[in-house]
């Protein structure tokens, strides 16, 4: 049974690696270096925690908390995607 729930465990964990890596490899600008980023070794994944943490810490100083992630930013992306898919 324990090995069942592990199996099952393993088999969604992957599913939600591959649901994240292709919105990684779909979105422009984001970096590929994350794909994957599961497979890094343990001092790898600390150096982009570091880089990340640090972004959050520039974005703290920021007024306001719509500027770098607008309802028109997020708009203009989903537009973006129905023209390149043509719909």
């Amino acid at each position: 049974m324990v090995f069942l729930i592990q199996r099952a465990q393993n088999k969604e964990s992957l599913s939600l690696h591959l649901k994240l890596n292709e919105l990684v490899a779909a979105i422009e600008g984001a970096s590929n270096r994350l794909i994957n980023v599961e497979e890094l070794s343990e001092e790898e994944v600390k150096i982009l925690h570091q880089h990340y943490a640090k972004l959050v810490e520039l974005s703290k100083s920021e007024k306001d908390l719509t500027q770098s992630h607008s309802i028109e930013d997020a708009q203009e992306r989903h537009e973006a995607k129905l023209a390149a898919t043509g719909e």
